[in-house]
């Protein structure tokens, strides 16, 4: 359970709203302070939202971004209670049937599923941006990415990282990836979409963790969908979304190619980083476990003929993550310091 404060606090929350008497069972608990509930009041069912105010998560802008989604028709959560000034929220339960779990059982359902995911994205990005997102330049996305050689790299015995690397990878963008912006909901794969048949079209795809949604690049929630650091994507299936993405948005799919694999740089070494920090700093190895495919994912979008100078300074700059290496990383857990 939460320390005693949020204890206390999220008791009186759900007191006040009617739920206090609910049986309360975890449910969710993610690389953030965030943390997810289940309440089971007799036959009804709901979700506790505990998003702690000041930790990074604004539970203003999920709620925000909620109705947004839920105004396009889209399957986020209903919110039946709130309370923003200590970060609690009472939502909508969807369910437990995450993309991720639902296709170890069902794998035959993947490209039915793969396919309404695509064509959530297609439909929410038909649709006007909110007023007061951000939206960052390309070179603050290149600032972003430069987490891999600044945790990753430096706790895998790599160089220092010269400015070359952020430069370069701000060129890249503004060139194959800097054009109109779209809402993007930033961390769109398995592990936060649900799948729920009883629903119809597009609302069949349930979201969550959303609170963080941007203005961004049309192509970065299909690289976060088809390249899941948590789960492989047969890359039959990710080429088959990446054309009818294309397609549907009428772009050449050569430029489109391009724009994909500078997005899929940028987003790979940008989790490489948060992944080896969390271990280095937020003293939690698991993540160590999925360096090797979000690597892989790494390499084959800097095997893209328009990545070579960024292919060039990654070799550089970032060890193989061998056995040797991951051990290394293991080994030095939790000795950063937080500030």
């Amino acid at each position: 359970m939460p320390g005693p404060d949020r204890q206390s606090l999220s008791e009186a929350f759900l007191q006040g709203i009617g739920w206090g008497a609910a049986d309360r069972r975890f449910l969710a608990g993610d690389a953030s302070d965030r943390r997810y509930d289940r309440l089971i009041r007799g036959e009804t069912t709901a979700v506790l939202m505990d998003a702690p105010p000041g930790q990074g998560d604004d539970s203003a802008a999920f709620v925000a971004i909620d109705r947004h989604l839920r105004g396009l028709g889209l399957s986020a959560p209903e919110i039946f209670a709130e309370d923003l000034s200590t970060g609690f929220l009472l939502l909508e339960d969807l369910g437990d049937a995450l993309y991720a779990r639902h296709l170890a059982g069902a794998p035959a359902d993947e490209a039915e599923l793969y396919a309404a995911a695509t064509d959530v994205l297609l439909h929410l990005q038909r649709a006007p941006v909110p007023p007061g997102l951000p939206d960052l330049t390309a070179a603050d996305w290149a600032e972003a990415a430069a987490f891999a050689p600044d945790w990753y790299g430096r706790a895998a015995g790599g160089p220092t990282r010269s400015p070359a690397f952020t430069a370069t990878l701000t060129d890249l963008l503004q060139r194959h990836a800097d054009g109109p912006r779209v809402l993007i909901l930033r961390d769109y794969h398995a592990e936060n979409l649900l799948w729920l048949p009883s629903r119809a079209g597009i609302a069949r795809v349930g979201l969550l963790d959303f609170q963080l949604a941007q203005n961004g690049q049309p192509g970065y929630d299909l690289v976060s969908l088809l390249q899941d650091a948590r789960r492989d994507v047969p890359e039959a299936l990710e080429q088959r979304m990446i054309r009818r993405f294309a397609t549907a948005t009428r772009q050449p799919e050569a430029a489109f190619a391009a724009a994909y694999a500078v997005l899929g740089a940028q987003r790979a070494l940008r989790i490489l980083g948060i992944f080896a920090r969390l271990c280095l700093q937020g003293g939690k190895p698991q993540y160590v476990a999925l360096i090797p495919r979000v690597w892989g994912q790494l390499q084959r979008n800097l095997a893209h003929p328009a990545l070579a100078p960024l292919a060039a300074l990654c070799a550089d700059l970032l060890p193989a993550p061998t056995d040797d290496v991951l051990e290394r990383i293991r080994a030095r857990c939790a000795s950063f310091p937080t500030r």
